[in-house]
């Protein structure tokens, strides 16, 4: 079967597997905060050596890109950065307080909404707040999200002495009548400029996100974009799916389903853009991940040091990564949790002293299992049951195994190169609950 049959073959919904179970299958009955912070504490204990990531979420943006599915804020109101740092930094010295000394941070992200919607002074605020309660690591690795038309030198110049190395462009396309449909401007111009200038400055790591299937993408314009990037030469580049959600993103109806690329026209462009990134020198890292054999991610999947969790790939291993701010997910191995999902009610909690958690989910020694072998399929490409293969994963694993997607011998699967475009599809073969449990409604976004 050619590339473009198994693609469609293989385009259903399925996770991303950034955590397992995945959070529509969380039990969250059985969750408590206080449960949770003791879960906390104890991985900590166990794992503090290695030190603790640390995820920030900064929801707001100026304007609504239509296509986002992130958790945001509009406004233009920049009176709101400074009582939500105040809350982020409160949250912060809640978990000081239950893991009972300053931890070390072996890895720090802002995501959002749009980091550089905040200041620079409010972020080094935010950032100096942060550390205060915390050591950083020898081999730290701290990383931020832009936005092209709003990030400044004083951005780039304030998270650099602050510890930065590494900043993350959201581009997405530059074709005009894609920028219109989904409301996000920024020329080539633009991201060269900030990008030139991160390099001078010293960043040692420059991240483009391109997104494929958009309103009104094409293949001449999706070329010339991943044309114009290449020429820039970022670190490393996320070639991420578009996921049409309009039920859950009502902001994606501001275009329709005719102006969505689909089936052939969708994979073709999936398929040009890989050809582009491969014959430019950038090597598939992971599910939707491309890097330069000089990026770091590179490097550590050619270690087997890869990691995944909540933030995507990453070259840094921690058993706990604590979310700070609104809807940020948490993650301390044996449980995971979330915290809510509006401003209001993060605040709310915020003020009353309570942690601001919402849902959860205590890990079973099952899930732990499952967890182990979709995290080394998603970061090594094999996986090896001890006891041999249980049969009902075997099962589910044969048609992958008939397409040649996958090796498998007695104890082993194993990713074969062809496979690697389709590693969600092979980690539902190990879903239990989701095959337990199939969803009546559709969960999860298109695989391809």
């Amino acid at each position: 079967m050619n590339t473009a049959a198994l693609l469609k073959k293989y385009n259903v919904a399925a996770p991303r597997y950034t955590s397992y179970p995945t959070v529509p299958y969380w039990d969250t009955e059985n969750f408590s905060a206080n449960g949770w912070l003791g879960s906390v504490a104890n991985t900590y204990v166990n794992y503090k050596d290695e030190g603790i990531s640390l995820y920030i979420h900064l929801p707001f943006c100026e304007s609504l890109c239509t296509y986002c599915g992130c958790n945001t804020r509009i406004t233009k109101n920049h009176s709101v950065e400074v009582p939500y740092i105040l809350a982020v930094l409160a949250e912060w010295g809640m978990y000081v307080d239950a893991l009972r000394e300053k931890p070390k941070l072996k890895e720090l992200h802002l995501g959002g909404g749009t980091p550089t919607f905040f200041n620079a002074e409010n972020l080094e605020l935010l950032i100096n707040g942060i550390l205060e309660n915390a050591t950083l690591a020898p081999d730290a690795e701290l990383s931020f999200e832009a936005h092209p038309a709003n990030t400044t030198t004083g951005h780039l110049t304030t998270l650099y002495k602050l510890g930065f190395r590494r900043l993350s462009l959201g581009i997405q396309d530059f074709d005009p009548k894609v920028q219109f449909l989904i409301n996000r401007f920024q020329t080539p111009e633009q991201v060269a400029l900030i990008t030139a200038q991160a390099r001078e400055i010293g960043y040692t790591s420059v991240n483009f996100d391109l997104i494929y299937g958009l309103p009104g993408q094409s293949i001449p314009g999706l070329t010339d974009t991943i044309n114009e990037v290449i020429a820039m030469q970022p670190d490393r580049i996320a070639f991420y799916s578009y996921a049409h959600v309009p039920w859950l993103k009502p902001g994606q109806r501001h275009y329709t389903e005719k102006d969505i690329p689909v089936g052939d026209e969708k994979f073709a462009l999936y398929h040009s853009g890989r050809q582009l990134l491969d014959g430019a020198g950038y090597k598939d890292v992971g599910m939707d991940h491309f890097a330069l054999t000089t990026d770091s991610l590179f490097q550590a999947m050619t270690e087997q040091q890869l990691h995944r969790n909540f933030m995507g790939y990453t070259s840094q291993h921690t058993h706990l990564l604590i979310g700070l701010g609104v809807s940020s997910i948490s993650d301390c191995w044996t449980a995971f949790a979330q915290n809510p999902k509006t401003v209001e009610a993060y605040l709310d909690k915020i003020s009353l002293g309570t942690l601001p958690v919402e849902k959860g989910h205590f890990l079973t020694d099952e899930d732990l299992k499952v967890r182990k072998h979709i995290l080394n399929l998603m970061c090594k490409e094999n996986t090896v049951y001890k006891e041999g293969i249980p049969e009902s994963v075997y099962g589910r694993l044969l048609p992958l195994l008939h397409d040649k997607l996958i090796c498998v011998t007695e104890k082993e699967i194993r990713i074969t190169a062809r496979g690697k475009s389709f590693l969600r599809n092979v980690c539902m073969a190990f879903d239990e609950k989701l095959w337990l449990k199939q969803p009546k409604t559709q969960l999860f976004s298109s695989s391809i």
